[in-house]
């Protein structure tokens, strides 16, 4: 979660699809379930791969980026469809595979649209190997994935200054451009506590607590800590889609004490984190 532009590559680079048990996701990459039927999380991973573009040759290129997020979004038009009308939200951007290869294909199929239909082909071929829990999630990403990201990605597209009521409470592409933006270019943020501080992060730990999960937490609060600002926004789904597994929002989270980590309640998918560990105060 601190190296970016690791995490840049893990949503645009060819997924490996494997699995050596049945609490092995690992075939979902870095993403979760959850992510994938209620979409929550991508708020995180639309901005990083928007930076990952916009800054490509230095100087900031926004459209460039907005054609990137495109492309990423990306799902084919039914067969059935009406030509789209100039006013409407376009949701098919075959047009722009030649730009951009590894995030939409020839027929309009974006990176997150052929991930979650591999996942779900990949799950059914393997089904001796998955718990029922997992067999139970491929079904609703085969049946009602498309409809459901045809709209989202609709949404997407509704300007930042649009007077409707749908346009109010809705991430929009505008919203993950500003962000890049403000943001900046991809950076590898990884840094290691000392010693002293690992050791007094341990006593801190409660029972169930995993001293791997509190040290990559902790860390991340203070590496993305805003020069201006109190508060750090911890983008909860995206490290379950790290972790692995559901355990950190449902379980791990809840343990963290106040001396190493004091936040707000999760809600959306992220917490606001108000002071983790010794460097935001004094222990």
């Amino acid at each position: 979660m601190l190296n970016e532009i690791e995490e840049f590559k893990a949503y645009t680079n060819k997924p490996v699809y494997k699995c050596s048990g049945k609490r092995d996701l690992s075939f979902l990459g870095r993403f979760s379930f959850e992510m994938m039927k209620d979409f929550t999380g991508l708020s995180r991973v639309l901005t990083i791969i928007a930076r990952g573009y916009m800054f490509k040759n230095g100087t900031p290129d926004v459209n460039f980026a907005r054609r990137a997020l495109c492309a990423w979004c990306s799902i084919p038009d039914k067969k059935t469809a009406a030509p789209k009308e100039e006013w409407q939200f376009r949701t098919d951007f075959c047009d722009l595979h030649e730009e951009f290869p590894e995030l939409v294909d020839k027929t309009g199929k974006g990176w997150f649209y052929r991930h979650v239909h591999k996942v779900e082909r990949f799950i059914t071929k393997n089904s001796e190997n998955m718990s029922k829990t997992t067999l139970s999630n491929a079904e609703p990403l085969k049946t009602k994935f498309d409809a459901a990201w045809r709209d989202k990605v609709k949404q997407y597209q509704v300007s930042l200054y649009s007077p409707e009521t749908k346009g109010a409470w809705v991430l929009r592409f505008d919203d993950v451009l500003a962000d890049a933006l403000e943001l900046g270019p991809l950076a590898d943020k990884t840094f290691a506590f000392s010693d002293d501080e690992k050791e007094r992060i341990k006593t801190l730990l409660p029972d169930g607590l995993p001293y791997e999960v509190a040290e990559t937490v902790i860390a991340y609060c203070i590496a993305n800590k805003p020069d201006d600002s109190d508060y750090v926004i911890l983008p909860v789904s995206n490290f379950d889609a790290y972790f692995g597994n559901t355990s950190f929002s449902h379980k791990w989270l809840n343990l963290f004490p106040d001396t190493l980590l004091e936040r707000d309640k999760q809600s959306f998918g992220v917490c606001r984190v108000m002071r983790a560990f010794a460097r935001y105060g004094t222990l």
